[in-house]
């Protein structure tokens, strides 16, 4: 069964001359991934279709035009087709009369993940793929996937990786400076890694709310409880901070694995609230009541690391200053001592430093608030971005920009 959605009446549906490019992902598209929508929104000179094996409604999609083989969960024999032709390194079947059907000139496949399984499909159709990389995609050690350790489906991964770079007609697109030194230190081709940021859209976070020095001293972590998003270490930065700071509180929003560790973590401690899970129309309240984003990344003990960490940007663009240790966010993310602060990963005594500072003195919250909002947008608008992402794909397929 194919399923489409067909475009509404926003940019996505007009321009039917523009060259069309196939935004591929497995599954279209998880809440986490609206970076995904968001950039496909953001094209102008590109026509985006949607494209996957299946449709799972988590993410709103009105306006866009998608295309997928299936609808909801697979059945059990779906999931047999797809991993024998994952093995075979083939398409799965019905895809290719799908992508025929869309016709893209170029796919744009997120994540090495799903790089590897549109490359048959690219190759049978004879157009170039271009692969986004993340972070987990290219930063998490090979040999724990060629081990196992993300499950049977992806033990393959590292060689079908490799494979992918010896193609000419593949191309990779680095979220941030430190993911292409992770990409050419895993043996990827640096003449074909462009440095292509995903940016926010500048309109949708702004400074609303009451001034920064005006709040209440409330610290904002949001994302998935994961290890390499280094929760833990805000836990015990906290308990720094709370003794000295009584009224501080810190809101957690977010879930995952860790949930459960770090609540017990939290157990004897008065000030921490576990929000829970958070929707995208959901971030923009949390961040009018906080003073302060942290965002504690680490290197995962797999390898696994942040890219850019695009909350760091929309806190900054909502006028919130930022704490971080995620690799690409701490170096491109931010402008340390301007925007916010950076410090090593896992130091708690400077994480709760900074975290005093920022909560205490209320000039220096009012400087960090005020330049956040002017550096996110000049240098991380999602339309500059997406323009650049735009340049890459005419280079690819031989059009003028």
């Amino acid at each position: 069964m194919t399923v489409a959605v067909s475009p509404g009446d926003g940019a996505l549906a007009s321009g039917p001359s523009r060259p069309c490019v196939a935004i591929y992902r497995t599954q279209i598209l998880p809440i986490s991934e609206t970076f995904v929508r968001d950039q496909a929104c953001a094209l102008r000179r590109w026509r985006p279709v949607l494209t996957g094996e299946r449709t799972i409604g988590q993410l709103p999609l009105d306006g866009m035009a998608v295309r997928a083989l299936h609808d909801g969960p697979p059945t059990l024999l779906q999931r047999l087709i797809g991993m024998g032709s994952r093995y075979l390194d083939r398409p799965v079947p019905g895809m290719l009369r799908l992508m025929r059907d869309v016709a893209p000139a170029l796919v744009h496949a997120h994540f090495g993940f799903d790089g590897v399984e549109a490359w048959p499909v690219a190759r049978a159709l004879g157009v170039p793929l271009l692969v986004t990389l993340h972070g987990s995609d290219i930063t998490t050690h090979m040999h724990w996937f060629a081990s196992g350790g993300g499950g049977r489906r992806w033990r393959a991964y590292p060689r079908r990786l490799e494979r992918l770079a010896a193609e000419r007609r593949v191309s990779f697109v680095a979220v941030s400076h430190s993911i292409r030194e992770a990409a050419i230190r895993a043996g990827l081709p640096p003449q074909r890694i462009h440095v292509c940021p995903i940016g926010i859209d500048v309109q949708r976070f702004r400074h609303t709310g009451r001034p920064v020095a005006e709040r209440e001293p409330v610290i904002l972590f949001a994302g998935r409880l994961v290890e390499k998003k280094g929760c833990r270490y805000l836990i015990e930065a906290f308990r720094t901070v709370r003794a000295q700071m009584p009224q501080a509180r810190l809101v957690i929003a977010g879930d995952g694995p860790e949930r459960s560790a770090l609540s017990a973590m939290a157990a004897d401690m008065e000030g921490i609230t576990f929000h829970g899970r958070y929707s995208a129309a959901q971030m923009q309240p949390l961040l009018q009541e906080a003073r302060v984003f942290c965002l504690p990344s680490v290197t995962a003990r797999n390898g696994d690391a942040e890219g850019m960490g695009l909350v760091l940007l929309e806190a900054q663009a909502s006028g919130v200053p930022v704490v971080t240790s995620a690799r690409g966010g701490a170096t491109e993310g931010i402008l340390n001592g301007e925007t916010g602060f950076a410090f090593a990963e896992g130091d708690v005594a400077a994480l709760s430093a900074h975290l005093l500072a920022i909560l205490r003195d209320d000039g220096l919250a009012v400087r960090l608030s005020a330049a956040g909002p002017p550096f996110v947008a000049q240098q991380h608008d999602l339309s500059r971005w997406a323009g650049k992402l735009e340049d890459i794909y005419d280079s690819m397929t031989g059009r003028p920009s």
